[in-house]
């Protein structure tokens, strides 16, 4: 059944150094009900141009009017953090990976709930810039995880407007990133760091550390590889593992074949001898035929022994980043680089997978020196020697 709807002029007063205009307003509930109750808004400091009470009329008419037209509806009333909470969250859990409801709930959780008791509909974007601004001052977070805040609260806020909760922009879309420290520097394991580790490693674990380093495969998807989508000439990418979720990979695109080279082969079909030749099932496995948990195999196999040998861990993603890094210095192309990672667009592979390595930058400025060498008159130089 239809609500009523109530034409009401409003009443303004001031109260401290603001104005404010008195009216009734549908709110929703917590039990979801929707009762009429007696509510303020703040037009204006009572200052300026709106030091008296006709010369802040006007914006109490407009905002009244919005009112009686239905324009704000009994949803928008509801804080931040309640609309996170039951509507935005239970959305993403139904429609977003395992590990993208948890990271975002984590997000809510730690950063934004603290800020969150705002009405959803009074949030501004100098309101969300000022929430990013308090997170960062409460919490030593690079630039990068306040980007993930502010990305989390913008799907937050275009989700409500989706539904129809909210009519008014997205607050979040001119939002600037406060300055915070840099992310720190990720890294990519060479060839010869490789070679090191397989030397060492016990099995099964080297083969996982060589399935790492040759098919560039993140760490969830070398869990959710099996053993009938490995021919001997490739791997297909058909599941990822997080947790105990076995899911679809990050990206459609994720999917595809991953060429083996020799050296791969020999140890996936060794680990399959010894494995009982199985024609189905994950390929690393644990002793109930589960995929194996990485995170403790680096924990109790592989920092001990790179520890022991005086070689540095720098987690899984680091091969992935390693294999990208090697295939470039090898003259491989940016495109056919792009295709055995998977990635949506080249530019991420260039721009945050490969890494300019010293020797890389070494050569590079040996090659100039040559070409100076040949190109410079040695006079435009005069004497000054680069020691």
């Amino acid at each position: 059944m239809a609500r009523t709807r109530h034409h009401q002029a409003g009443y303004v007063f001031k109260k401290g150094p603001n104005w404010y205009v008195r009216y009734r307003e549908d709110v929703q509930l917590e039990n979801g009900s929707v009762q009429r109750i007696q509510k303020c808004h703040k037009l204006a400091e009572a200052s300026g141009q709106y030091r008296t009470r006709s010369a802040v009329g006007e914006l109490a008419e407009e905002f009244i009017r919005s009112v009686n037209r239905g324009e704000i509806r009994p949803e928008s009333t509801m804080s931040l953090n309640r609309f996170i909470e039951d509507c935005y969250l239970p959305y993403v859990e139904e429609q977003k990976r395992r590990s993208t409801y948890c990271g975002y709930k984590n997000i809510w959780l730690r950063y934004v709930q603290p800020n969150g008791d705002v009405a959803l509909r009074e949030v501004r974007t100098f309101d969300a810039e000022q929430l990013l601004k308090d997170i960062a001052r409460r919490e030593n977070l690079s630039r990068t995880t306040l980007g993930h805040i502010k990305h989390f609260l913008s799907g937050a806020f275009r989700y409500a407007r989706r539904q129809g909760v909210l009519e008014n922009p997205n607050p979040m879309h001119d939002v600037e990133i406060p300055k915070a420290r840099p992310a720190g520097e990720t890294y990519a394991y060479s060839l010869e760091e490789e070679a090191q580790m397989l030397a060492i490693l016990p099995e099964p674990t080297a083969t996982v550390v060589a399935t790492a380093a040759f098919t560039g495969a993140r760490k969830g998807e070398i869990r959710g590889f099996t053993w009938q989508n490995y021919d001997g000439s490739e791997i297909r990418v058909e599941k990822s593992v997080w947790r105990s979720h076995v899911d679809e990979p990050k990206r459609p695109k994720s999917k595809g074949a991953i060429p083996v080279i020799a050296q791969l082969k020999l140890l996936l079909d060794q680990h399959w001898e010894r494995c009982g030749r199985p024609r189905n099932g994950f390929i690393f496995s644990n002793e109930l035929g589960k995929p194996m948990n990485l995170e403790a195999l680096a924990v109790d196999v592989i920092r001990p022994a790179l520890e022991k040998a005086n070689l540095a861990w720098h987690g899984w993603h680091a091969f992935r980043r390693g294999l990208a890094t090697n295939l470039h210095r090898l003259g491989v192309s940016d495109k056919v680089i792009q295709q055995i990672l998977r990635h949506a667009n080249v530019s991420t592979t260039m721009n945050i997978y490969v890494k300019t390595v010293s020797v890389d930058a070494a050569n590079a400025m040996r090659t100039l020196e040559t070409k100076c060498a040949t190109t410079v008159q040695p006079e435009r130089l005069g004497s000054t020697r680069i020691m």
